[in-house]
């Protein structure tokens, strides 16, 4: 008896590998994710800190980037 040549064990093969496929691409898309938001960190660090207000009413008594 060939047990390959059953319908629902060719199915649950295909079901293995397909959870894999799954996985392999969802640990794709996270490290691709956190690739990301690294470089997003990156950039939004090396924008200069605009400066503080030094006359006027607005902005001068509150510094609202602390």
């Amino acid at each position: 008896m060939n047990i390959t040549s059953m319908s629902s064990v060719q199915a649950a093969a295909s079901a293995a590998q397909s959870d894999t496929a799954d996985s392999v691409n969802i640990l794709v898309l996270k490290k691709a994710l956190d690739m990301q938001a690294t470089t997003a960190m990156t950039l939004l660090q090396t924008l200069p800190q605009p400066p503080l207000a030094t006359i006027g009413s607005v902005g001068t008594k509150v510094n609202t980037f602390a």
